[in-house]
This record gives C-alpha cells, sequence and structure tokens, in this order.
C-alpha cells in the first residue's frame, strides 16, 4: 500500500459486493461522485520555491482541538460492514494519529463504547428527526461521552435513490443495526428523519446542549450566511460523498464562494473525493480548516481493520508533509490562497 488508492482494491476482493456498492456508490448516475474528485485534480498548485522548509508543521487546530494533520475522519455509519471492529478500530486509529473522528448517527458500535475508544478525539453527527425527544436523548448522551461537538447533517430532508444498492437489494443483515436510536435498522433510520427541517431547528438544537453544532451538507454562500447567522460554530461544505442529490456541485467548485460568505465568522471544512495529500493542501489554499476523509477510510478498515486505517492516515500524513514542502509551505498558516491563485 503506498497511497490510499491502493486500498480499494484489496477492500474490493474481500467485501461481498452488494457491501463493497453500498459504500462505493453514489446516487442516480453518480455524476456528483466523479465530480468530487475530478474538481480537485483540475486545481494546480503553484509552488513558491526558495523558501526553507527543512521544518514543516502540518498541525492545526478545528474548534479548538489541535489536530496532527488537518484532516478528520468523516461519519460513515455500518463500519462494521467492512470490519467486525468497525468504528472501534476507525476510533482507535484515528485517534493514535493524533486525529479526531466524526462519529456517524448511524454506527453500529454503541456511543459511550465509541467515545471510549476514541478517547476525547470525537464529533457525533446526527440527523433531524421526526421525534425531537429522541434527538434531545442522544444529544445529551454524545456531550456526557465527551463529544466535542455536534455535526448536524442538513442535506438528507429524504435519502437520495443510489441505485447500485436498489439493485443489490441492499439490506443490512440480522444483528446489525443502530445502538444510538434503539437498535433501528437502516430502513427504520430512513424513517425516522425530518424531511420538515428548518433552520428553526438549528435554534432549538443550539438550545439543547452547551456542545457545539457544525452543520454539514452547504453548498451555497446564503445557507453559510444563515448557518453563521443561526450560531453554528464550524460549517462543513459537502454534498454527501455524491450520495444525496446527484447534480449537486463539487465540493472543490463551491467551497471558495462558502469561505468567501462566512469572511472568518466560523470554521469551514470540506469532504468529497479527496485522496491525496495535495488536496488538503488545495482545500486549505481555497480557505477551508480542515478536511474530512471518508471512503478511503472505509477501504482501508476492510483491508487491514485497525492497522489498516492507522497506514492509511500515516499515508496520507506524509503525502500532505511532502506537498507542503514542495509548495514552499512549512506550517499550514503559509497555505494562502495564492498558492492556487497567483
Amino acid at each position: 500500500m503506498i497511497h490510499l488508492g491502493d486500498f480499494e482494491a484489496v477492500a474490493r476482493e474481500r467485501l461481498e459486493r452488494s457491501v463493497y456498492d453500498y459504500f462505493a456508490g453514489g446516487a442516480e448516475d453518480e455524476w456528483t461522485l466523479a465530480r468530487n474528485r475530478a474538481a480537485w485534480a483540475e486545481i494546480a498548485l503553484h509552488h513558491r520555491v526558495m523558501v526553507g522548509v527543512a521544518e514543516r508543521d502540518p498541525s492545526t487546530r478545528v474548534l479548538g482541538h489541535r489536530l496532527a494533520i488537518p484532516a478528520l475522519v468523516a461519519p460513515m455509519a455500518f463500519q462494521r460492514l467492512a470490519h467486525p471492529d468497525g468504528e472501534l478500530a476507525t476510533l482507535r486509529a484515528t485517534a493514535a494519529a493524533g486525529s479526531l473522528t466524526v462519529l456517524s448517527m448511524g454506527a453500529s458500535v454503541p456511543l459511550e463504547q465509541a467515545a471510549a475508544a476514541a478517547g476525547g478525539a470525537l464529533w457525533f453527527q446526527i440527523y433531524m428527526l421526526r421525534d425531537r425527544g429522541r434527538v434531545r436523548e442522544v444529544v445529551t448522551r454524545a456531550a456526557a461521552a465527551g463529544c466535542r461537538a455536534i455535526v448536524l447533517t442538513v442535506d438528507s430532508p429524504v435519502f437520495g435513490r443510489r441505485e447500485r444498492d436498489a439493485r443489490n437489494a441492499f439490506q443490512t443483515p440480522p444483528g446489525l443495526s443502530v445502538p444510538a436510536v434503539g437498535d433501528a435498522s437502516f430502513a427504520e433510520v430512513a424513517a425516522m428523519i425530518d424531511p420538515g427541517v428548518t433552520w428553526d431547528d438549528l435554534d432549538w438544537l443550539r438550545g439543547i446542549s452547551d456542545v457545539p453544532i457544525v452543520v454539514k451538507g452547504v453548498v451555497r454562500a446564503d445557507d453559510a450566511i444563515r448557518a453563521v447567522e443561526r450560531g453554528a460554530a464550524g460549517i462543513i461544505v459537502s454534498n454527501h460523498g455524491g450520495r444525496q442529490l446527484d447534480g449537486a456541485p463539487a465540493t472543490a467548485d463551491v467551497l471558495p464562494a462558502v469561505v468567501a460568505a462566512v469572511a472568518g465568522r466560523t470554521e469551514v471544512l470540506v469532504d468529497g473525493g479527496i485522496r491525496r495529500g495535495a488536496d488538503v493542501v488545495r482545500a486549505l489554499a481555497l480557505g477551508a480548516r480542515a478536511v474530512l476523509v471518508g471512503r478511503p477510510i472505509l477501504w482501508a478498515l476492510a483491508a487491514d481493520g485497525e492497522a489498516g486505517v492507522g497506514r492509511a492516515l500515516g499515508l496520507l500524513a506524509a503525502e500532505i508533509d511532502r506537498a507542503m514542502a514542495l509548495c514552499g509551505c512549512p506550517d499550514v498558516a503559509s497555505i494562502t490562497r495564492a498558492l492556487v491563485a497567483p
């Protein structure tokens, strides 16, 4: 394994076809899924020379939490489909690498058990459910377990149609459920999500906990402004990995507009199609505080459990360090817009 892409081939061989497609697939024609990756590759890096990069520091802070690299693990459900240790392996490896994991509400391990494995390096992702009492309960549990932020996914009033899953008649197997919401099945969780969610619900969510709220799923400048006005501690520019609206813009294409609209009033992160350390540098140059990485971590988990995730994060860290050196950036503060728009 010499780069993140190598893990996918191993995972494809080891996973059942329906499981691989569940993780790999996007919505409908998968245009947005493909565009996410292509958009990063189109951004040239205008590297500086003769800067002096003998010593480099890729660390950063996100909502006050120090990260060894400007990359988090994105929320991904049902990781026990990839490996028996599931989220616990991902959490342990991510914490050991000096980063943090955003645990999905759809995680296949109990929240408290996950928090213990993360050792404090944990955010918790939620959907707004029809039953607000259940939302209050899970947010309270997350706060008590030591989660440092609540990530509200806002791009899923309904689930996108993932046609690979439809063709495979994908269902989670018996015994694999969502402990965070009463051991519900995949279909039951989908039915719980409230399509009537509004910005007023963000106000309500902020009112039930002191934990910072991060809004995930923003691709428009005006929505970013609304999130700031409603007190979001952070924004994640995301199109759900191309799994919701097919035809949504690539995150790399809209990140600059969101950053400009926010104007430093809250932290901006981004996910979608990030596969190389140079992609991370591109994202930071466009104004992101950090990135979230999803599918490559799942492939590493499927390939070799905790050790695989650790290896993947190590490879990504080495690529970030190398890209920074070659770009003439000794630290993340020196990764500026001039690198992509001189």
